[in-house]
């Protein structure tokens, strides 16, 4: 039965996120967009956060230095608090960094309690444990709360073994089972993480799907003399393929430089990796030792620069984990297939990714973790019309990833009474 329309069309709401605009990819970048958009349509956003650190683990340079302050942001209110950010990204500082977020936010939850109150509360995870403090604050005063999963990161902590220790492991499972129990509802990226959270015990009537988007007016497709080629003194006749975004352990981006070591003898291939992250030194380090010319590596580009770095790539590589299948969706596809991208996908036959792309037609499919496979992909697409391909990519990009649609329809679920 469909929910009531709240008659206002106005609400409070209060997004509890680690990670915020200005942050320019991941989850950042969505929650960040996410506010402004609820913020441009009337609502009354705000957003406790922390600094801005992502994907570089490195707090900005307009933030470092400062403790628990306020701003406005594109007409949301941002809260932000301290927290400890680590140089070298290991499993135990990983959890100390979430854990001092957690400790720095409770002077902004004590304030929350004694405000006007909030019509609802969305908490972003990763991390997962943070859902606790919005948790009891929706309980004490009686509000909706939605948890919004970008990534299982307790599953993905165990599959790819970052946490080994089975007594913290169970811990995990328990606090996350709390948060999903004692919550309301829980929105999520996919259908296969729906099958995931479902799996948990979470009944599917109170399971979201809220995909992640892209603004396809924005990101286009663009010639190669638009593109950065000339910035990255590439000829527009050589061929590139590029990987873009996060460098970190969920991707396995290794066999990238494995790969690339085939392609040494071939002057006219490029493999570009343009991003940070914690695996970034080592990706450089790995392709200096080997000594390939034949790898290029840059920052992670202004989101204005885009659609440019996308037309840089006659091959655009989206890979992760065959262990993290239907844990993560990477939020890098969205831009690709509006960018008329041709892409390969390492998926798992089942997962919602690589059903995505099959029954769509707009990618080629390799076996994760595999170099055999990912050379076969990338000779195919080398030698064959890719022109299909790309567009079903931005035929599937405008018909069903729109921000205004993805989000509009989000919108319409917070304004059904609970």
């Amino acid at each position: 039965m469909k929910k009531p329309i709240n008659a206002t069309g106005k609400k409070r709401i209060l997004i509890y996120g680690i990670n915020y605009a200005p942050e320019l990819t991941g989850i950042g970048k969505y929650t960040g967009e996410l506010g402004v958009w609820l913020a441009s349509h009337g609502h009354d956003v705000n957003v406790i956060t922390a600094h801005p650190y992502y994907p570089d683990w490195e707090v900005l340079p307009s933030h470092k230095g400062k403790w628990w302050t306020r701003e406005i942001l594109d007409g949301v209110k941002v809260f932000r608090s301290p927290l400890y950010v680590p140089k070298n990204v290991t499993s135990l500082n990983r959890i100390l960094h979430e854990f001092s977020f957690l400790l720095g936010i409770l002077p902004w939850w004590f304030m929350t309690l004694f405000q006007k109150k909030f019509d609802v509360v969305l908490c972003i995870s990763p991390p997962f444990h943070i859902g606790i403090l919005p948790l009891i604050y929706a309980k004490i005063r009686g509000v909706r709360f939605i948890n919004h999963i970008q990534d299982l990161q307790v599953d993905v902590a165990k599959d790819l073994g970052m946490i080994k220790n089975r007594h913290f492991l169970k811990l995990m499972f328990a606090l996350e089972k709390v948060i999903f129990d004692w919550g309301g509802e829980v929105s999520t990226i996919s259908e296969g993480m729906q099958r995931k959270i479902q799996a948990k015990g979470i009944d599917l009537s109170k399971v979201i799907l809220f995909p992640n988007w892209v603004d396809s007016g924005f990101i286009c497709p663009l010639s190669r003399e638009l593109s950065l080629r000339k910035q990255f003194g590439i000829s527009n006749d050589d061929k590139v393929i590029l990987y873009s975004g996060n460098l970190g352990e969920k991707q396995g981006l290794e066999i990238i430089i494995e790969v690339a070591k085939l392609y040494m003898e071939q002057s006219n291939v490029h493999f570009v990796i343009c991003g940070s992250g914690g695996g970034r030194d080592k990706l450089i380090r790995l392709a200096k030792e080997l000594g390939l010319s034949n790898v290029k590596f840059y920052p992670l580009q202004p989101y204005e620069n885009l659609s440019a770095l996308l037309a840089v790539a006659d091959i655009h590589l989206v890979l992760q984990k065959k262990s993290a299948s239907d844990l993560v969706m990477p939020s890098k596809l969205t831009g690709i297939l509006a960018a008329a991208g041709c892409v390969i996908v390492s998926a798992v036959p089942g997962t919602t990714l690589h059903d995505v792309i099959t029954n769509n037609r707009m990618g080629i499919l390799v076996e994760p973790e595999n170099v055999a496979s990912l050379v076969q992909g990338i000779e195919t697409a080398l030698h064959q019309d890719l022109n299909i391909l790309r567009s079903n990519a931005r035929e599937y990009a405008q018909k069903y990833l729109t921000k205004n649609t993805i989000i509009g329809d989000f919108e319409s679920n917070l304004l059904a009474t609970a």
